[in-house]
C-alpha cells in the first residue's frame, strides 16, 4: 500500500502519505553504541532510533529491563540515553550531526570535570499573562488577549505550538463558522499559528517547560539551557491532557505504549513504527489513533473495549469496521508477551463484572499495543498556583477533558475572562457559552439506520445515525436539502430535498459517512454506481478493480467494479471512488474492504487479575506485589510509600502510576477517599542542576 524504506540499516521511514506532505529533509549522521546511523535535521533521537529499526534504548539499573518508548511527550524516563556524556530523554532532544548517543546501563558514570564553573544571575521575565501550553486552548486564549494588546507570555515544550493538532490528520467535527470543523487539524493547527504570529504583543517559547510554582509568586520555566523566573499578573494553564494506562502482565514491554506517543512518531515524524497494531480502548483516541495507523499502510489486528459498546463516535467506530478492523466490546486485554520487546497479546471476554470469562482468551501476534483507555488532565500547575493564592486559570482538557473543537471555545472564553479581571472592557457573547456546552457533549441516542431509496437521478445516504456535535454537511449543501432538525447541531441530520450530485456534502463529512447514489447506471445489468469519499493510497486499486463492498458497519454486501477514481474538488486529500454496484445493494454500500479479519488462536488465561510480579511503577520498576505488601501492613498513605518503596520517585513523579496504584487499594478492599494521595512539589519535570547554578558553561 505504502512504500516504505527498509535498507540494510532498518529505515522504516514513509515515502508517501495520503494526507501529509513527506518533505525531503536533510540527512545527518549519529551514532548510537558506537554504531553510525542517519537522521533527518529537527528530528529527535528516539524517532531517528525507531526509523533505523532500534525499539529498545537501554536496560533498567534495578532488573536490566529493556526501556523502549512510552509517552513520548517527555514525561517519563523510558527512552533515557547519554549524549555527550550527559543523561536526556530521547523524545525531547533533537539530534545535531556527530552526535554521539549511548544507551543507559546499569548506573553509567558520567564525566568529572576539574574547572571550577562560572555562576551567572537568573533571568526574570514579566507578563501580563502567563499562558502555559500552546494547544488549541491556550493559543485561542493568547490570540483573544494580543487583540486585546495584553502582554502575553506563551510557553510550550514542543518545538513549535499547536498542541495535539499537529497529529491530527482528519478533518475535525463541530461548527464549521465556530470551530474550523471539516479542516484536518494539522491544517487547523497552522491557522491558528498564523494568527497568533500577527500579534505583537504576544511572545511565545517553544522548547520551553514550565517545571513549578514557587511561593515567591513567580513560575520557573527551563529553556533547555537556563532557568526564567516569570512575574505574570495572571497565569492560564492550558497544558492539555496525558494518556491514563493500564496493568497487566507484560505492559511495560517495548511496543507497548500510549496513542499518543504512536501519533508523534507516524504523523509528526513520518515514521512507520510497527507492521501489526492492537488498540485497548474504543474512545475516540483509539479510533482515530487506528485510523491513522490505517493510513500509514499498518495492518490494525483489533481493538478491543471492556464495555458494552464503544465511548466515542460510532462513525468513527463504522469507519474501522468498513475498513475490516474487528471491534471486540466487553473485552479487555489480559497479557503481553515477547523477548526484550512485544511479540504478542491475549484478549479475552468479560462479563458483568468486568471479571474474565474462562476459555475466551484469544492470542494475536503483533508488535505494537496501544493504550488508548482515557484521559487525565494536567493540572498540578494550576493546582499549586492556586494553593499560592495567585491569579490563575484553566481551560481545555487542563479543565476538562473534551474534543479540540471544545478546546478551541474554552480558550477563547477563558481568554477574554481573563481581559476582564485585568480590566479590559470585553464582551464573552453568550453564544460562546452554549457552543462551548455543545461540543463537549457525549454522544447522544442512537437511531437506526434505514437507507432510503429515492425516485430520482441522484441522492446522498447519510449514515450518521448518532447525536454528536457536527453540522459540515448541512452547510455544504447549496440546495439547503441537508438540515438539522432543532436549533443544535447536536441533531441527526437529515436529507429532504433536491440533489445536483455536486458531492460537497460527500467531500465536507469528517467521518467519510456520506455516499452518493446514481440509479439506473446500467440498466441491463441492473447496476447503480455508488460514489464513496477515500483518504488511503492504494496502488493496486484502480479502473476496473473488483472489491469486496460492505455496509455501513462493515459486513460484506457483494462485489463493486471501479468506475472512476478522482480527487476531490474541494479536498485534495481526499479520493471520490465511484463502484458499480447491483441496484439493490446500492443503497447500502458504505465502503469497501481493505483488511483481512484474523481469528486468532487460544491464548492462556490468568490466575489472578494482577499477578505479584506484574510492573506497576514503570520508573521504579516496582511491583504489583511490593506495593500490596505495603498496603496490607496498613500504609494509606502514599507518601509514605514514596518513601519507603519509592513509587513515584522516577521521572514521571507519579504521574503515571498514582492511579493504578490506587486501583490496588481499590481491589484490596481499601476506602480510597481515607488513602492520603502523594504531595505534588516543584518539579514537576525533571531540570539539569547546571541549570539551577546557570552555569555559563557546560
Amino acid at each position: 500500500m505504502f512504500e516504505i524504506n527498509s535498507d540494510i540499516n532498518g529505515n522504516y521511514r514513509l515515502r508517501s502519505h495520503p494526507i501529509i506532505s513527506v518533505e525531503n529533509k536533510k540527512k545527518i549522521s549519529f551514532t548510537f553504541n558506537g554504531t553510525p546511523l542517519e537522521a533527518l535535521e529537527g528530528e529527535v533521537i528516539t524517532s531517528a532510533l525507531y526509523a533505523n529499526g532500534i525499539k529498545v534504548f537501554s536496560h533498567h539499573q534495578r532488573d536490566n529491563a529493556p526501556q523502549g518508548i512510552f509517552c513520548a511527550n517527555g514525561q517519563c524516563s523510558q527512552c533515557l540515553v547519554i549524549v555527550n556524556g550527559v543523561s536526556v530523554k530521547g523524545c525531547m532532544t533533537i539530534v545535531t550531526d556527530g552526535m554521539e548517543v549511548v544507551s543507559c546501563e546499569g548506573n553509567p558514570e558520567l564525566p568529572a570535570s576539574d574547572d571550577p564553573p562560572a555562576f551567572s544571575d537568573g533571568k526574570i521575565i514579566k507578563a501580563d499573562v502567563l499562558v502555559i501550553g500552546g494547544g488549541p486552548a491556550g493559543i485561542n486564549a493568547a490570540i483573544e488577549l494580543g487583540r486585546l494588546g495584553i502582554d502575553t507570555l506563551v510557553v510550550d515544550d514542543k518545538n513549535e505550538p499547536g498542541g495535539k493538532l499537529t497529529l491530527q490528520t482528519h478533518p475535525f467535527f463541530g461548527s464549521r463558522d465556530d470551530c474550523y470543523a471539516g479542516i484536518r487539524g494539522i491544517k487547523i493547527a497552522e491557522i491558528l499559528t498564523s494568527e497568533l504570529e500577527k500579534l505583537d504583543t504576544v511572545t511565545v517559547m517553544t522548547g520551553t517547560t514550565a517545571i513549578g510554582v514557587f511561593e515567591d509568586k513567580k513560575v520557573g520555566l527551563f529553556d533547555g539551557s537556563e532557568i526564567v523566573l516569570v512575574e505574570a499578573d495572571v497565569v492560564l494553564v492550558a497544558c492539555g491532557a496525558r494518556e491514563k494506562t493500564l496493568v497487566f502482565p507484560g505492559c511495560d514491554l517495548p511496543g507497548v505504549y500510549g496513542a499518543g506517543a504512536f501519533q508523534t512518531i507516524l504523523n509528526r515524524d513520518l515514521i512507520k513504527p510497527t507492521e501489526r497494531l492492537f488498540i485497548v480502548g474504543g474512545g475516540n483516541v483509539g479510533l482515530i489513533t487506528g485510523y491513522h495507523a490505517i493510513q500509514a499502510g499498518i495492518k490494525v489486528v483489533g481493538l478491543v473495549e471492556a464495555l458494552d459498546k464503544c465511548g466515542g463516535y460510532k462513525v468513527h467506530i463504522d469507519k474501522l469496521k468498513r475498513l475490516g478492523v474487528p471491534v471486540f466490546t466487553s473485552h479487555t486485554i489480559l497479557n503481553a508477551e515477547g523477548d526484550g520487546q512485544l511479540e504478542s497479546i491475549t484478549i479475552c471476554s468479560i462479563d458483568e463484572k468486568f471479571q474474565p470469562v474462562p476459555g475466551s482468551e484469544r492470542r494475536y501476534d503483533v508488535d505494537t499495543l496501544l493504550i488508548a483507555v482515557g484521559l487525565s488532565p494536567v493540572n498540578e500547575l494550576y493546582e499549586k498556583l492556586r494553593e499560592f493564592g495567585m491569579k490563575c486559570y484553566n481551560c481545555g482538557d487542563s479543565e476538562e477533558i473534551a474534543e479540540a473543537s471544545a478546546a478551541i471555545f474554552s480558550g477563547k472564553i477563558t481568554g477574554r475572562k481573563i481581559a476582564k479581571d485585568l480590566g479590559y472592557e470585553v464582551d464573552i457573547p453568550f453564544e460562546w457559552g452554549k457552543t462551548q456546552e455543545i461540543l463537549r457533549s457525549k454522544p447522544g441516542r442512537t437511531v437506526p439506520f434505514k437507507p432510503e431509496k429515492r425516485d430520482m437521478k441522484v441522492f446522498p445516504i447519510l449514515r450518521c445515525v448518532e447525536e454528536i456535535p457536527c453540522n459540515p454537511c448541512v452547510d455544504s449543501c447549496s440546495r439547503c436539502s441537508i438540515t438539522i432538525p432543532g436549533e443544535s447541531i447536536m441533531g441527526i441530520p437529515v436529507f429532504d430535498g433536491e440533489c445536483t450530485g455536486c458531492m460537497k456534502c460527500v467531500d465536507a463529512c469528517p467521518a467519510l459517512a456520506i455516499t452518493l447514489v446514481r440509479p439506473g447506471y446500467d440498466d441491463e445489468k441492473g447496476t447503480s454506481l455508488v460514489t464513496i469519499p477515500f483518504e488511503l493510497d492504494m496502488d493496486d486499486l484502480e479502473e476496473g478493480s473488483i472489491v469486496i463492498t460492505v455496509d455501513m458497519e462493515g459486513d460484506p454486501l457483494g462485489r463493486g467494479e471501479v468506475v472512476m477514481i478522482r480527487n476531490s474538488p474541494f479536498d485534495k486529500k481526499r479520493k471520490l471512488v465511484s463502484l458499480e454496484v447491483l441496484e439493490a445493494e446500492s443503497c447500502e454500500v458504505a465502503g469497501f474492504k481493505i483488511l483481512d479479519i484474523e481469528d486468532g488462536y487460544e491464548g492462556v488465561g490468568l490466575e489472578e487479575a494482577i499477578p505479584d510480579d506484574t510492573i506497576v511503577c514503570r520508573c521504579e520498576r516496582i511491583t504489583a506485589g511490593e506495593i500490596r505488601k505495603e498496603i496490607r501492613a496498613g500504609v494509606i498513605d502514599m507518601n509514605i510509600l514514596k518513601a519507603t518503596i519509592r513509587t513515584g520517585m522516577g521521572a514521571c513523579g507519579g504521574k503515571t502510576c498514582t492511579e493504578l496504584i490506587l486501583r490496588l487499594y481499590r481491589s484490596e478492599g481499601v476506602d480510597i477517599s481515607k488513602v492520603t494521595l502523594p504531595t505534588n512539589r516543584p518539579f514537576v519535570s525533571e531540570v539539569p542542576l547546571s541549570a539551577f547554578a546557570h552555569l555559563v558553561d557546560e
